[in-house]
């Protein structure tokens, strides 16, 4: 799975899945978006006491009654022959993650992404070919997502996105990333530009307004993830 998409088409990925269809990060998920024909899936991974790796937005959320472990995940992913974003809620499962991802042979079509610096130089000291992506802003709690709260914390983000193309590069060539996986709010062609001119491709998240993903997609981004793989449908028709 190629991340820098060049003249080619953007790369469509479903956000845990394809949650409008199915409950998130499930195998069912997964499969509902491999199915609407997207490129990847993102899933976000969390590490249980036991030392596995389980797919969960957060520790809460572990034990539900369909949790998939990554293993059964990532088997699903290669029979279904997309590609997969690892996105890491935690750290301490990093040497893990890498070792599932190697063990289903997928390091050439997959990628990992979180916020923290120190999980993503975790990785690649358990795994220098897993390509690592640095997300911004770190939204752990999804106010940007949240329509009540996105008023409020609008300032604080239209100032994120004017300084985001200065600070960006310094924070990309300290972890190695070969990609950023950005908020689509702070997303400009100043901070696309500045990720090309690194070799580092720009992943846009959450995106599920067919005319904001088909904007971006002019601007020169390389990946949209998206919760409803279904606004790719025209694209997917042509």
């Amino acid at each position: 799975m190629e991340l820098l998409r060049g003249d080619g088409p953007i790369v469509r990925v479903g956000h845990r899945g394809a949650p409008v269809l199915a409950p998130e990060n499930t195998l069912a998920s997964i499969a509902a978006a491999a199915d609407l024909g997207v490129d990847a899936v993102e899933i976000d991974v969390i590490g249980r006491a036991d030392g596995t790796v389980a797919l969960a937005h957060s520790s809460d959320a572990l034990g539900q009654d369909d949790e998939a472990s990554l293993d059964d995940a990532l088997a699903l992913v290669t029979d279904r022959r997309i590609g997969v974003q690892l996105d890491l809620k935690a750290s301490g499962h990093e040497r893990a993650v890498a070792d599932a991802v190697r063990r289903h042979g997928l390091l050439s079509r997959s990628f990992a992404s979180t916020a923290s610096t120190a999980s993503l130089l975790a990785l690649a000291a358990a795994e220098p070919s897993l390509r690592r992506a640095l997300t911004y802003p770190d939204d752990r709690y999804g106010l940007s997502g949240n329509r009540f709260v996105r008023p409020v914390v609008r300032p604080s983000l239209a100032g994120l996105r004017q300084v985001l193309p200065l600070r960006l590069p310094r924070w990309l060539r300290h972890v190695g990333a070969s990609a950023a996986t950005l908020n689509w709010t702070v997303v400009s062609t100043g901070a696309i530009r500045r990720c090309h001119a690194l070799g580092v491709a720009v992943f846009v998240w959450t995106v599920d307004d067919p005319e904001l993903a088909e904007r971006l997609e002019r601007l020169g981004a390389d990946g949209i993830i998206t919760n409803d793989p279904r606004i790719f449908a025209r694209s997917l028709q042509t």
